[in-house]
């Protein structure tokens, strides 16, 4: 159900031909989340080996994103996090599960080989709370999608200019 949910907000996105801003991914709930019920004994193993399947087909359909943003955040910082939202289903998240999650999105974005990523680091930073830190993230943001130049020509390889001065 949840990859099959996420694979049509994909499908959406991309006919809208908008461009979105996606808080989780595809990605993540192939290569963290399903493993980890995988592993918690919540998904079994013929289910995970379908589901993972189902996924790879699905990946081949999918545009990754321009750019993908990882929010490292460390354990405690979660637990902090989730205590100031307040959310009642939240209350029952067990520290275990949150360091099985923390180990596993650790490991899957030092192997992200489908793009451009960031990655902030949220325990250096008050983004929700300070202006100046979510200025220098929206600046960091816009390097990686648009170059540190955005309104300027791109460069033209050497390749191409020896060619043109041959020309004249």
């Amino acid at each position: 159900f949840f990859l099959n949910s996420r694979f049509e907000q994909l499908l959406e996105i991309r006919s809208s031909g908008r461009n979105v801003v996606q808080d989780r991914t595809i990605y993540e709930d192939a290569y963290i989340f399903a493993p980890n019920l995988h592993a918690m004994g919540l998904m079994t193993t013929r289910d995970f080996e379908n589901y993972f399947r189902l996924f790879k087909n699905m990946d081949s359909a999918v545009t990754p994103p321009d750019l993908m943003i990882y929010l490292r955040a460390s354990v405690p910082n979660l637990v902090n996090q989730i205590a100031e939202r307040g959310r009642e289903y939240e209350s029952t998240i067990s520290i275990d599960y949150l360091k099985r999650l923390h180990e596993r999105y650790e490991a899957w974005i030092t192997t992200y080989d489908k793009g451009k990523v960031l990655i902030i680091d949220v325990d250096e930073n008050a983004f929700h709370t300070n202006p100046e830190d979510l200025g220098k993230i929206i600046n960091s943001i816009d390097a990686e999608v648009h170059g540190l130049f955005p309104n300027e020509a791109p460069a033209k390889p050497a390749t191409a200019k020896k060619k043109a001065a041959k020309k004249k």
